[in-house]
């Protein structure tokens, strides 16, 4: 297994990837969508795509980081708003290898920390987060407001 950063030529395996991710997140199935919206960011240049490749042209997961800044440190971060492992690949470290790469590239990119969020409810992300020193932001609630 091999965490590489994505390239076009893996653009079907991560759409597919990408779809099940949304799905995950009670999305509605759009192969369509997710290859555009994949396009568009390496196209952009606006994120950093991390895949674990098996090394036979299957994809088993993805990360996926945007740059953002905090104002409070004065510094910039990254997002790590993407993370997924296809089902059959679970608990077999390719989630921790991600993590660990991300982590390894926010170091070389000068960043000053990342940040996630997971649901309440996803004790088992949750324990694999705090087992490689993610912290729990007890102090802040999240918000969102929907554009229409």
């Amino acid at each position: 297994m091999e965490i590489r950063k994505y390239e076009p030529r893996d653009l079907a395996e991560m759409a597919s990837l990408f779809n099940n991710y949304r799905v995950f997140y009670e999305q509605k199935s759009d192969v369509e969508l997710a290859k555009r919206f994949i396009s568009e960011r390496a196209e952009n240049n606006d994120s950093v795509i991390f895949v674990a490749d098996t090394g036979n042209g299957v994809l088993n997961g993805f990360c996926q980081l945007y740059p953002s800044l905090c104002s409070v440190a004065a510094a910039p971060i990254y997002v790590l708003y993407d993370l997924f492992v296809s089902p059959a690949k679970r608990r077999s470290g390719v989630a921790t290898q991600l993590l660990q790469v991300a982590a390894t590239r926010a170091k070389s990119d000068g960043k000053v920390r990342m940040d996630l969020l997971t649901a309440k409810d996803n004790l088992k992300a949750q324990a694999l987060y705090e087992s490689l020193g993610w912290e729990r932001d007890e102090m802040f609630y999240t918000y969102h407001l929907a554009i229409d």
